[in-house]
């Protein structure tokens, strides 16, 4: 078994809906191996493909740009389901009549199902999931309504006579409210794709460890780690693939959480990795005194990285490959379905290395989200206080100063954030969180201590819970606690003065605030 394009894969076509991950992560559930791709990409190039589907969109069928793909050809390959979206356009690929809908289509809705392999286990009335504007009137010929409500007569169909089945649904059975969703999913997968479920942490630790031994054979490979847990289960891959072939460097910034440096220096000696320490803290603070603008701050901290980086490689011997803790959502946020993305993260190198570097990439998690690589770091035997630790941002507290940095205000920065993580493990917080961190504002308030008036500045805490980082809400941290925290860094901290708490989900707002 490989995990390589040569393995045949689930295909999702993204169409740009905000579920399209969802249906990823409902795949991989199911211990099915997916991949997304936009719904433009190369087919050809994919590999083998043993099931497609479609995703939502925003978009329109009917809107003069809509989003084409060659359905005929896609139906040659391998069995096709559409989802809201990617139904309406297979049905108005065909000749059917799609149009804006005239009813509410948002929220729960029960089916009424007929007998198909596609309801197999499935009450013949579920609850599902709606959401769309646009909404199937009639079907083409060759096309059979296999489900309907009580305000949509067209909720699911299966076009017959063709190379391989086609299914489309207007529910979204990704999401939880659709109660039989997972179900409806693997029914498609495994009973009418016939695909096996024979996709686990353990099973792909075993071949990425494989091809990474062919790939590498006797050649050095050099690993920027972070302490996260990405790079360190990218490095724990790599390390039993290739053993003292592999060197890791880390970096300390003068970005980092207060004495990370040493502590993560410290962690990895018990794993038995080849890491070297490389203090250029100064190097970086000087680059950066002043600078406010967050675009400036990543472009400055990658230049300075990627100099340091270089500058201590090349006092090792033989290094052909660069490794990278590169995980899905990473991949993902890199591609737009309509072409070449936005930056997203201009800090995070994905899919290529700069031509001047002469080396090739490996990048062992690049099919991961993050509760995945969590999963592959236990069964690699990777300490729980790895695989639970937060996850940092790659240019580091910069992000998290907001406005101009100068050594003071990362060091109240440090402070704060030092003395809310303790807090949050001494009460036995921190494992309940997926993200938290402390945000110094540009901002200063007058406050009282004493008999004296202070005007000092504020901090905000941001504690999220996610699964992969793509989408998040906010913790309800006991407000006892939170006073705890409170009073702890006011009383603590001389420089700060008011803390509040960030209570905003992403979407809209993002986890970090720069």
């Amino acid at each position: 078994m490989s995990f390589t394009a040569d393995h045949p894969k689930v295909l999702i076509l993204d169409f740009g809906s905000q579920y399209t991950q969802l249906i990823a992560r409902r795949v991989r559930e199911l211990n099915i191996f997916c991949e997304i791709h936009p719904f433009d990409s190369d087919i050809d190039s994919l590999g083998s493909i043993s099931a497609i589907i479609l995703s939502g969109s925003p978009c329109s069928v009917n809107q003069e740009d809509r989003l084409d793909v060659d359905l005929d050809k896609l139906i040659g390959i391998a069995p096709v389901l559409g989802v809201c979206y990617g139904a309406q356009y297979i049905a108005d690929y065909y000749g059917g009549d799609v149009a804006k809908s005239s009813k509410r289509e948002y929220g729960r809705a029960s089916i009424s199902t007929k007998p198909n392999r596609l309801w197999k286990n499935i009450d013949a009335s579920s609850q599902v999931w709606m959401s769309h504007a646009d909404t199937i009137l009639a079907l083409p010929e060759e096309f059979e309504i296999i489900a309907h409500t009580s305000s949509i007569p067209i909720a699911a169909y299966k076009l017959h006579n063709r190379a391989n089945d086609v299914y489309g649904i207007q529910f979204h059975p990704e999401v939880t409210h659709s109660t039989d969703g997972l179900t409806v999913l693997s029914n498609f997968l495994v009973n009418i794709c016939g695909v096996s479920a024979h996709w686990s942490p353990a099973s792909y630790i075993d071949q990425t460890v494989s091809d990474i031994s062919t790939k590498v054979g006797e050649e050095q490979v050099l690993l920027g780690i972070s302490g996260g847990v990405d790079s360190t289960v990218a490095a724990l891959l790599i390390n039993k693939a290739i053993g003292s072939q592999l060197t890791s460097f880390f970096i300390n910034n003068g970005l980092l959480r207060k004495n990370e440096f040493e502590e993560v220096l410290n962690n990895y000696e018990s794993l038995g990795l080849n890491v070297i320490g490389i203090d250029a803290s100064e190097e970086f603070l000087t680059a950066l005194n002043g600078v406010s603008d967050p675009e400036r701050k990543r472009k400055i901290i990658g230049k300075i990285f990627i100099d340091v980086f270089l500058r201590e490689a090349d006092k090792l011997e033989g290094i052909k490959w660069m490794a990278q803790g590169t995980i899905y959502p990473d991949v993902i946020e890199s591609v737009s379905v309509k072409g070449p993305s936005a930056t997203i993260k201009s800090h995070h190198n994905v899919g290529g290395l700069p031509d001047y570097l002469n080396l090739s990439l490996l990048e062992p998690l690049r099919m991961l989200f993050k509760d995945e690589v969590r999963k592959v770091g236990r069964v690699l035997g990777l300490p729980e206080l790895f695989v639970q630790r937060h996850p940092f941002p790659g240019p580091g507290l910069a992000i998290r100063v907001l406005g101009e940095l100068s050594p003071e205000r990362i060091r109240l920065c440090q402070e704060a954030d030092h003395i809310y993580i303790n807090l949050l493990k001494e009460h036995g917080w921190y494992d309940k969180i997926w993200q938290a961190g402390a945000i110094l504002l540009p901002v200063k308030s007058v406050g009282v201590m004493g008999d004296e008036r202070t005007y000092e500045y504020t901090v905000a805490l941001r504690a999220v819970h996610s699964l992969d980082g793509m989408t998040a809400d906010w913790t309800h941290i006991p407000y006892e606690l939170l006073a705890k925290i409170s009073n702890e860094i006011i009383n603590s901290v001389k420089g700060i003065n008011r803390v509040v708490y960030d209570i905003s989900s992403k979407p809209p707002a993002t986890i970090e605030w720069e």
